[in-house]
């Protein structure tokens, strides 16, 4: 995917093309991305079946709570705000939470 910079003639063409090629990485980051959390949510969505399937509750505060001591030290070790990383594991532990939720009702 290839980000269109507008040429704006108070921008050197240098720091111009410059922008695009980082935006251009930028984007592709994006892209890989979404692309794991999909794969990540396609596990957990299979996790959230054979935990309904066993009764056993939709969260996990244990394994939730290694994991965010986990995903802080990779982080910090990335150098990575771990106040972010952690933020952002919340969010997607709260979602697997709802989706299993929703598996086990259905």
């Amino acid at each position: 995917m290839t980000n269109r910079t507008v040429e704006t003639p108070d921008i050197d063409a240098e720091v111009q093309a410059e922008l695009g090629r980082l935006r251009d990485s930028i984007d592709n980051i994006d892209a890989a991305v979404v692309h794991m959390l999909a794969e990540r949510f396609k596990c957990t969505q299979q996790v959230g079946r054979l935990k309904a399937e066993h009764r056993l509750p939709p969260a996990d505060p244990a394994r939730e709570a290694r994991q965010i001591a986990r995903l802080r030290e990779l982080a910090e070790n990335a150098k990575l705000d771990p106040g972010f990383a952690e933020k952002l594991l919340n969010f997607i532990i709260a979602e697997v939470i709802r989706h299993h939720e929703t598996i086990a009702r259905s």
